[in-house]
């Protein structure tokens, strides 16, 4: 697949969707969505949102293999699809010339991306957590933020804002999720750090905890169908979250509405990261 065919350019309309409501949080705004893997990632979700209320949303992939599942799933609705491996800086630096065909500016930088060795998540730490895994992880659940963001801030103007996306594990310890949990540790610390960077040029960056999801991304973690299972008991809600929960999150954090909150972890899990382990029950 060449690169020209990789680097799609679907400008038609969504004849599909209809016009968003009139006031619409995100009209006019465009958003630049990774991590898309098929239609109950997270990213896809956001997406989603973002659509509803009046975004353009352009898209990347790491990929043919991954490409061959999400160009049919987003070519509806998207202004531009990209072929980018956020562990390549000659990709990412190729995907901000791409992205700068279709529009001059970007709004949204939304980074839904987090990788390690299946064999990384499940077992003790101090057995499965070899120097590969570890840099794998943190290079590309971690890393790839700070390479994105510096990517593509000649394209984000004052207003624009960046969101990622972290869970619990960053927090406490999570038995089986291991090298990621790290990862998300640095990625939430990152956020901080960019945060205080990036506002003088005007532009927020903040992170959503979500609560555990059934995704493709999960279904590697060891011991993760039995967790979404007990969950729900486990929140002072007493319900797990869904998809759309972490979209109507991302839609705050991206629109007017967070125009002064940056630097921010905002948990969606009904309540979950406010539990001790402990019960005298």
């Amino acid at each position: 697949m060449s690169h020209d065919e990789k680097t799609l350019d679907t400008t038609r309309a969504n004849t599909q969707a209809g016009e968003p409501a009139a006031g619409a949080l995100m009209a006019g705004k465009r958003a630049l969505i990774t991590g898309v893997a098929n239609d109950r990632s997270i990213a896809w979700a956001i997406a989603q949102a973002f659509r509803q209320q009046g975004a353009e949303l352009a898209f990347t992939y790491p990929g043919e293999a991954m490409g061959k599942r999400v160009i049919p799933l987003v070519e509806p609705i998207a202004k531009a699809i990209i072929d980018c491996d956020v562990q390549s800086d000659e990709q990412i630096e190729r995907s901000v010339k791409d992205v700068a065909r279709v529009w001059d500016r970007v709004d949204v930088l939304v980074h839904s991306i987090a990788y390690a060795p299946r064999e990384a998540l499940g077992g003790r730490f101090t057995d499965v957590t070899t120097r590969d895994a570890w840099r794998t992880a943190l290079e590309v659940s971690a890393y790839s933020l700070i390479g994105l963001a510096r990517a593509f801030k000649p394209l984000m103007k004052p207003g624009a804002s960046i969101i990622t996306i972290s869970y619990f594990a960053a927090e406490k310890v999570v038995t089986n999720y291991n090298v990621m949990g790290v990862a998300k540790a640095a990625l939430e610390c990152s956020v901080r750090y960019l945060a205080q960077d990036l506002g003088q040029d005007g532009i927020r960056v903040n992170a959503i905890s979500a609560g555990p999801l059934k995704t493709l991304a999960a279904a590697g973690i060891k011991g993760m169908r039995a967790m979404l299972g007990e969950n729900a008991e486990k929140t002072p809600l007493r319900r797990n979250i869904d998809h759309e929960d972490v979209g109507g999150a991302a839609l705050y954090l991206c629109s007017d509405l967070a125009k002064n909150v940056t630097g921010e972890t905002l948990h969606v899990d009904a309540g979950q990261n406010i539990m001790a382990g402990v019960s005298m029950q």
